[in-house]
């Protein structure tokens, strides 16, 4: 199966708010003004989500270094994140891409229609809402954090 192409950086981030509770929303518009880490990612409970997860939690003090906010996004629904994260002891949000399925992995170039689910991709967003860099990943190969980290110090050095 060909991976998908991401969005390219430059581009504008498409905007959207997601369930992150039962009773909350998390949008893009409002975490602007500071770099964000999108986390797509493909389904809760798998064993090489909850180690990616597991290492973007223990790398959030270095991500918030940077004034970074960081989320994963499936198309798991609220209750399974929630019962995820707390399983995993995960203090970043967990956004349900659920209903309509997968609309923001679509936005973001990265669903995979077959399997339902999305591509294991990162994205680096500005404070401005542009995408700065983009990766997708072998589903089955946590992508770790270099290519995070590396986005973040680019940004910094460029002062956006």
């Amino acid at each position: 199966m060909t991976p998908a192409t991401p969005l390219s950086p430059g581009s504008k981030a498409p905007d959207f708010e997601l369930p992150a509770t039962p009773d909350q929303t998390v949008s893009l518009l409002e975490l602007r003004g500071q770099p964000v880490i999108l986390a797509f990612y493909p389904e809760d409970w798998s064993p090489v989500c909850s180690d990616q997860m597991a290492l973007y939690q223990e790398l959030l003090p270095e991500f918030r270094t940077f004034n970074a906010a960081l989320v994963g996004i499936s198309v798991d629904g609220i209750w399974c994140h929630l019962a995820f994260a707390r399983d995993r002891n995960l203090r970043f949000p967990l956004l349900a891409d659920f209903e309509p399925k997968g609309e923001v992995a679509r936005a973001y170039q990265v669903y995979r229609a077959k399997e339902g689910t999305s591509e294991r991709a990162l994205y680096v967003i500005d404070a401005g809402g542009i995408v700065r860099w983009s990766y997708v990943s072998p589903v089955g190969l946590n992508p770790g954090a270099d290519g995070i980290l590396r986005a973040l110090e680019s940004l910094e050095e460029k002062g956006s």
